[in-house]
């Protein structure tokens, strides 16, 4: 029993030995290869200094040269136009990509197409005005939402195309000015026989209703100042409360007010309406300093010395194998 102690106690002392020997032969490897950078960094530091100010002077042309700028339009498409706007900036961005500049140029109207790079559309979630005053939509949210997480029925595309106010969002290489691109995007995009048709009846009828409005507030006016003369007359006493209580007079007030509120929303609507798709605000040449952009100056010096590394270490390996190769 004793002599098997003794054997799994000496077995440990090899075990521990060798882990120990491993150890320290892994640092020594270790630290020779420090020392190897060491040197070849200070052999070649003529040659890293040198990449480093070309790589430096190099991204500083890059930055300068190629430039990115942002730009947005806020936009509220009306008659129902929200799946043709859609579409239209599909079609502009599918042209850029084709370098299409013939239609950039000829159909959408801008002077200078070469320098647009991108375009996209996207909905601002605005889920409160979506169901505002209107119980259809607030029963489709609902509908959707009874399988899926309400974060995503708001996001879903084919719920928030029908938001009530999008942004368009596109990128050139160059500075641009409102008229000679936003204004010709703006102009395309309202450029539909079929929405015109739809916008000028819209427009007729809402005029339309207006002046019924009008009319009907003219009538509630002339009701209630023969109730005001009424009760200013001789025998007002009796004869007011003969009124309050036969032609429910707080009725005639409340519809009154209520059409007021509506022709004060309809002079809103004809000026919001004025266009298929309404520009409400835009914003442009924002310079785009995310990902890369404005920041080879700081790359570059890394990519040269990186890459002269790597080519070296592929020298040496290609060198220490070809001559195992001939032994």
């Amino acid at each position: 029993m004793s002599s098997n102690s003794e054997n799994n106690f000496e077995n440990e002392e090899i075990d521990l030995f060798q882990i120990s020997k491993i150890i320290g032969r892994f640092f020594d490897t270790l630290l020779t290869k420090i020392f190897e950078a060491i040197l070849f960094l200070k052999r070649n530091a003529i040659i890293f200094g040198a990449l480093f100010m070309v790589g430096v002077a190099l991204g500083y042309l890059s930055d300068i040269s190629i430039k990115n700028y942002n730009h947005n339009i806020i936009v509220k498409p009306n008659f129902g136009s929200n799946d043709y706007l859609y579409d239209k900036i599909d079609l502009i961005n599918s042209k850029i990509k084709e370098n299409d500049s013939s239609f950039l140029k000829n159909e959408l109207g801008l002077k200078e197409p070469k320098y647009l790079k991108e375009i996209t559309i996207e909905p601002i979630a605005d889920v409160y005005r979506f169901v505002q005053n209107r119980p259809e939509n607030f029963e489709l949210i609902k509908l959707m939402a009874e399988d899926d997480k309400i974060e995503k029925v708001i996001l879903d595309k084919t719920t928030s195309k029908n938001y009530f106010f999008h942004v368009i969002n596109f990128t050139t290489s160059q500075k641009i000015t409102q008229e000679k691109t936003v204004e010709p995007i703006l102009n395309y995009l309202n450029k539909s026989d079929y929405f015109k048709a739809i916008q000028k009846e819209s427009l007729n009828n809402l005029k339309l209703k207006m002046k019924a409005n009008d009319s009907i507030i003219y009538q509630i006016n002339s009701v209630l100042n023969s109730f005001s003369n009424a009760a200013n007359g001789p025998q007002h006493n009796d004869r007011l409360v003969y009124y309050n209580e036969n032609t429910q007079l707080n009725d005639v007030i409340e519809t009154k007010d209520k059409l007021t509120r509506e022709q004060g929303y309809s002079r809103i609507q004809l000026i919001d309406e004025d266009r298929i798709i309404k520009d409400t605000s835009s914003t442009i040449n924002i310079k785009n300093t995310q990902a890369i952009n404005e920041k080879m100056k700081f790359i570059l010096p890394f990519i040269f010395i990186i890459g002269f590394i790597f080519i070296r270490g592929f020298s040496s390996f290609y060198k220490r194998q070809l001559e195992k190769s001939k032994l």
